[in-house]
């Protein structure tokens, strides 16, 4: 039976990669953003897009009716959709932090709580949520004062709904992605040494990761046969950079 997947903040960077992975794995895939359907995916017929602004009143309903109008169910659910390039904790203002609240935290909840039905409703197949961490919701991090505290809640939501929904057949993971490639990194990279050996140089694979990387992480979490033992977990998608965060010194060598 061909699972149906909904993806999202599908449009672009790692939402795309991770949509792209499920569609070539045979998955029928409905992604939403708040941009257009992306080139690469629109004219997949196992594709269906679904264009809301994911704060807006009515719009996770608005995904999930138009999954179930589909395909009549739901198997797995990827929350990826979020907000980054935060600022330092003495520039950010109120409004900043309920904005990266109301996208890293309240859509994975309010998507989890409308899916959730459904998925316990796939028990015995699929039943499956992949919440997208990130290492820095692992680790403290200067200079992103509103980015990091919705990235450590996406931690506990991860473990939250795993221990209170595994009894009902729902496996919930989440995956920590490091510095993924996409044109923003590409130019921070660039711009910016510092950047470049803290978060390539600093990681002992030494390269950016590929949204697709991602991607594949997720179906891998969410395989009810690959990874049915496995619920509560947060799988670091980062080079290493996790574990290391420096390099060695080479006077030691």
């Amino acid at each position: 039976m061909q699972e149906v997947v909904i993806v999202t903040g599908s449009s672009q960077g790692v939402g795309l990669g991770i949509a792209s992975v499920y569609l070539r794995d045979g998955a029928a895939v409905v992604g939403c953003d708040r941009s257009p359907a992306p080139d690469e995916l629109a004219s997949n017929p196992a594709y269906l897009h679904v264009q809301a602004e994911l704060t807006g009143k009515g719009s996770v309903q608005k995904v999930v009716s138009a999954c179930l109008e589909r395909h009549g169910r739901i198997d797995t659910l990827v929350n990826n959709a979020g907000v980054g390039n935060a600022k330092a904790f003495e520039e950010t203002s109120a409004e900043d932090f309920q904005r990266y609240y109301d996208i890293n935290v309240a859509a994975t909840l309010e998507f989890s709580r409308q899916c959730l039905p459904h998925l316990k409703a796939s028990k015995g197949s699929k039943g499956s949520i992949v919440n997208i961490a990130s290492v820095f919701g692992l680790v403290g991090a200067a200079q992103s004062a509103a980015y990091v505290p919705t990235k450590y809640a996406v931690v506990g939501i991860t473990r939250m709904l795993a221990t209170e929904f595994g009894g009902e057949g729902v496996r919930v993971n989440a995956v920590a992605p490091g510095l993924i490639f996409s044109p923003g990194t590409q130019k921070r990279i660039e711009t910016s040494p510092w950047w470049h050996r803290m978060m390539i140089e600093g990681a002992p694979l030494g390269r950016v990761g590929r949204a697709e990387e991602v991607g594949e992480a997720c179906l891998f979490l969410s395989s009810s046969r690959k990874a049915s033992f496995i619920t509560g977990v947060v799988l670091p998608v980062d080079g290493g950079w996790s574990i290391a965060k420096f390099l060695p010194n080479p006077e030691l060598s």
